[in-house]
């Protein structure tokens, strides 16, 4: 069945971004902790703001946390944002050198045609719907931006099932082979020919 196929394309597409979203999320764990654990360059930081503080030790306490809250957001973002990016080139690359996927691949799906323009918004529809507002929906909330961070994450499950839904239609393209003028089919399978059988007296 056509729609189970791509389902399953999907699926394993999705679990490598759940693999690499898995290791950047060990990564920027590390880089978190060693800012909290690289006690010699705080001690010295906190000093040199005690110094400086005439006497004022909340404020320097202060300004230090700050400090590590900013670093720390920022390892988030740059992990968010490194994901979105690494799930986009693996998209384009895929499709304009290869017409699919690894998932597609896997369950005999290519995107036709292969013209690296239709790839690449092919590629940033699907990511966009996939990863990337979702990501944003995220940085917001470490931002501290609840109310915008659930409008984001609103508008992320709204533009999932506009890209996911037409895929059950009859015409089963998807919003980013709408975007892109693309559309999904099997690999065809050559059949041997058959030869007449020539009776020889």
């Amino acid at each position: 069945m056509p729609k189970l196929r791509r389902a399953v394309a999907w699926s394993v597409d999705f679990a490598l971004v759940v693999a690499l979203a898995s290791a950047l999320a060990v990564l920027t764990f590390h880089r978190i902790s060693a800012l909290v654990t690289d006690v010699p360059e705080l001690a010295t930081r906190g000093g040199l703001d005690l110094l400086t503080s005439r006497g004022d030790v909340l404020d320097a306490s202060e300004d230090l946390g700050l400090s590590l809250w900013n670093k720390s957001v920022l390892y988030v973002e740059q992990a968010f944002g490194l994901l979105v990016l690494a799930v986009f080139l693996y998209q384009w690359v895929c499709l304009a050198l290869a017409e699919r996927t690894v998932g597609k691949a896997l369950v005999g799906l290519k995107v036709t045609p292969s013209l690296p323009r239709r790839a690449a918004r092919r590629a940033a529809v699907t990511t966009a719907a996939d990863v990337a507002v979702y990501a944003v929906a995220c940085v917001l909330l470490v931002e501290g931006q609840v109310v915008l961070s659930v409008l984001v994450w609103a508008v992320a499950v709204v533009l999932f099932l506009l890209n996911a839904l037409p895929v059950l239609s009859p015409g089963r393209r998807s919003l980013a082979d709408r975007v892109a003028g693309t559309a999904v089919s099997g690999v065809g399978l050559s059949r041997p020919v058959a030869t007449p059988l020539v009776r020889t007296s």
